[in-house]
């Protein structure tokens, strides 16, 4: 029987960021876990753990992946397999956290698509043919979660441990996967996740940001498969 997948989403997204993977994983049995109800990144691992199953391979992308992080760190035993997808291991720094109190003022006034706007245009996606459709997707997620969600996940991104010593302690199978153009996660900490687990491929895909997932889900999916191949 085929392991469980668990997928994190990442912030301001929801399962649609996974749509183009749910048709092509076959029969496997998937579970999408929502990160919007706590405001730390402790807590949004421990309600992924309450329902998730007995063991699982987990993949997540950018926030989902440093929930993903912790949820590791919470339950070494229970995941097989890891997948981090344009994320993070490290703390976040002092300059990113100085803008995340003004973020969520705005958000919570009613500014949240001006918010969302000013910090997909810069940092989200590879230009393209596909560019606008993926970003109005990202617009449409973020609005329809609102600006309650977008505090709390701010917060958590803004407190959130570094995970480097949880990955180094990871044997399992790993897969560490970013869009070439990503803005946002760079490849420094990419290739620095790929190093500290031994059993790791590094897949950099072409013709996406930092949302391979919508961008490119052809190569996504592809590097998916092999990762989750029965050995």
């Amino acid at each position: 029987m085929s392991l469980p997948l668990v997928l994190l989403p990442g912030m301001m997204c929801d399962g649609r960021l996974f749509a183009p993977q749910l048709s092509a994983l076959g029969r496997r049995a998937v579970q999408i876990a929502p990160l919007t109800e706590h405001d730390t990144v402790t807590a949004l691992a421990a309600e992924v753990l309450a329902h998730a199953p007995p063991r699982f391979a987990l993949a997540g992308l950018s926030m989902g992946g440093i929930v993903g992080m912790e949820v590791l760190r919470q339950a070494p035993d229970r995941v097989v397999r890891l997948a981090l997808l344009d994320t993070n291991p490290c703390a976040e720094t002092p300059e990113v956290q100085a803008r995340r109190a003004p973020q969520i003022a705005r958000a919570l006034a009613g500014g949240l698509k001006t918010v969302m706007r000013d910090e997909m245009k810069p940092n989200y996606l590879a230009p393209g043919a596909g560019y606008g459709a993926v970003l109005d997707l990202c617009m449409g997620m973020a609005l329809d979660l609102g600006p309650e969600v977008f505090a709390r996940q701010s917060r958590a991104l803004r407190d959130r441990p570094d995970q480097q010593e949880t990955l180094r302690g990871f044997r399992g199978k790993a897969l560490v996967l970013m869009g070439a153009h990503d803005r946002l996660c760079p490849l420094q900490r990419h290739e620095l996740m790929h190093a500290l687990m031994p059993h790791s491929e590094f897949d950099i895909i072409k013709d996406a940001g930092h949302l391979p997932t919508l961008e490119n889900p052809d190569a996504t999916n592809a590097a998916l498969r092999r990762w989750l191949e029965e050995e």
